[in-house]
């Protein structure tokens, strides 16, 4: 792992003046956070080898695990990979915006960017103060999100602080992102194209416009990681967090069982809730609310953050069951996070199913 050099840390404000700052840290070799609409992001000069090594030295990032580059608009993916006509497709339908396609790469992208591989993933963020940096900077910038390996991302300029102070060289603030989870990942160096991170941006939305169903990926394995998110621990609050899985009605009546057997065992308990429970969970655990079950968007906005402010929160075991359908559309990404974050999944069996079903 790259050494870690300690950095003094500013905090810039995303006006004209801040983004001049940040994209000439970015040029001269430096790391800035900054704001995209799915998470903040830890950006650096891509196609800057040691630039780009200073990414994975203050996330204490395993090198393995491929960085996006991000780029103004859809015409600077030449110069990073193939343009063929899938990525056409898709990129002119959906960029700028919350979705990252990977793709063959060209010879000016460093190993460092795409952990050895042969394939680079490439997103046009649609943060109009991303935008503003990109266009500053007039270099591609590699950035995965701007937390320490592991952690929640984050949604606010200072859970980028919170994890990163004296690691990187500026934050700018652009306030709380919009989608909250991070960008959806296709493959399109491969036929057909596969989905290898469900996000920001539903999956079916992706399925429309091709005319085929994406497959699906395979599970993490040894070696380098085809994409960022692959890894079955991830997005992970310190405190032990345990994520009961299945229908909401069985989830509901287990999860608050859960709560009052933790608090009679005299734990500290947080529970990561939907406003549908609020009424059922216990006075006496520190409850976050993320939004309602039906509203996945907004449930979104607020995961990582609500994360967070229960891990901030002194507390001996976290608590959730799925806050969304985990099926379809954006429920699909809060679940993948979820069971990441999860150090313990409770599968409900069918007899809690059916012994709910009898009433």
């Amino acid at each position: 792992m790259a050494r870690l050099d300690r950095r003094h840390t500013r905090l810039l404000a995303a006006d004209a003046a801040g983004i001049a700052d940040a994209a000439a840290i970015l040029r001269d070799g430096g790391l800035v956070a900054f704001p995209t609409e799915t998470v903040y992001g830890l950006g650096a000069h891509a196609l800057d080898a040691q630039a780009v090594r200073a990414i994975f030295a203050a996330k204490q990032r395993p090198a393995d695990d491929p960085l996006i580059v991000h780029v103004a608009n859809s015409n600077e993916l030449a110069q990073l990979g193939l343009h063929d006509p899938i990525t056409q497709l898709l990129g002119g339908r959906f960029w700028p915006g919350p979705l990252t396609l990977v793709v063959r790469k060209r010879a000016t992208v460093p190993p460092e960017v795409t952990a050895g591989l042969e394939t680079v993933g490439v997103r046009v963020p649609a943060h109009p103060v991303a935008q503003a940096l990109l266009r500053a900077a007039q270099v591609p910038i590699a950035a995965p999100s701007a937390n320490l390996f592991g952690r929640p991302s984050p949604t606010r300029a200072q859970h980028v602080l919170d994890d990163l102070q004296g690691r990187i060289d500026a934050v700018l603030d652009g306030g709380q992102t919009s989608v909250g989870v991070e960008s959806t990942i296709v493959d399109v160096s491969c036929t057909p194209p596969r989905l290898l991170r469900p996000g920001g941006l539903a999956a079916e939305a992706i399925e429309a416009v091709l005319g085929v169903a994406l497959v699906s990926r395979t599970p993490a394995g040894e070696g380098p990681q085809t994409s960022p998110g692959q890894l079955p621990v991830h997005y992970s609050p310190r405190t032990p967090l345990t994520l009961i899985a299945g229908p909401p009605g069985p989830a509901r009546d287990r999860l608050v069982r859960e709560v009052e057997a933790s608090l009679a065992a005299g734990r500290r308990v947080g529970v990561l809730a939907v406003e549908e429970d609020l009424h059922l969970v216990p006075s006496a655990a520190r409850l976050e609310v993320v939004g309602a079950w039906a509203d996945a968007a907004t449930v979104a906005t607020r995961l990582f953050e609500a994360m967070r402010a229960l891990d901030a929160a002194n507390l001996d075991v976290l608590l959730a069951r799925d806050v969304a359908d985990p099926r379809a559309g954006l429920g699909r990404a809060l679940a993948d996070r979820l069971r990441r974050a999860a150090r313990t999944v409770i599968e409900i069996e069918q007899i809690e199913q059916e012994n709910f079903a009898r009433g």
